[in-house]
């Protein structure tokens, strides 16, 4: 039961993570539909690389992702049903979280949210040069994630605090 849990909450993130790179990657590849100049192209580059780095590897890799994972496998021994039912939810620090992780968590989604309904107002290229390097950082998220829980069925679990409340 614990592991069906525990798959329950990572799967859950993992659809809300693939259904944001399913509805953003044809606005990232958009531009290419038309004819882009060099500075539209160096943008694009930058773009994949700076939101790799900051939000695929120092966000994702090295914090959200092994946390989502330590906090799955957490939720499914609390053995509580409601926690069960909201296991993506909890996975994610929005719910059952140290005052810390809760502020974090949720401040993040509520800035996203807005960074979201801003770039809704740039024209292409440039809201799909923004958009390409939110994909690559997603998919990196999401591939990160998979590693993570394929090494913790493993018997590797991540070694980050998973900041549950005492």
């Amino acid at each position: 039961m614990e592991v069906l849990i525990s798959t329950y909450a990572v799967l859950g993130v993992l659809a809300l993570l693939s259904s944001a790179i399913y509805r953003l990657l044809p606005l990232a590849l958009e531009p290419f539909s038309g004819s882009l100049e060099a500075m539209h192209l160096f943008a694009y580059g930058l773009s994949i690389i700076f939101f790799a780095y900051s939000e695929g590897y120092k966000g994702f890799q090295k914090q959200f992702s092994p946390r989502v994972v330590a906090r799955a496998r957490l939720i499914a021994r609390q053995n509580r049903v409601y926690w069960s039912l909201l296991a993506p939810l909890v996975a994610m620090g929005l719910l059952h979280a140290t005052k810390k992780r809760l502020i974090v968590s949720w401040s993040i989604s509520l800035g996203v949210i807005t960074l979201i309904l801003l770039m809704r107002m740039l024209a292409q290229p440039w809201r799909g040069i923004i958009d390409a390097g939110v994909v690559v950082g997603l998919t990196w998220g999401t591939v990160a994630i998979l590693v993570f829980w394929i090494r913790s069925l493993a018997g590797s679990p991540p070694s980050i605090e998973p900041e549950f409340p005492a």
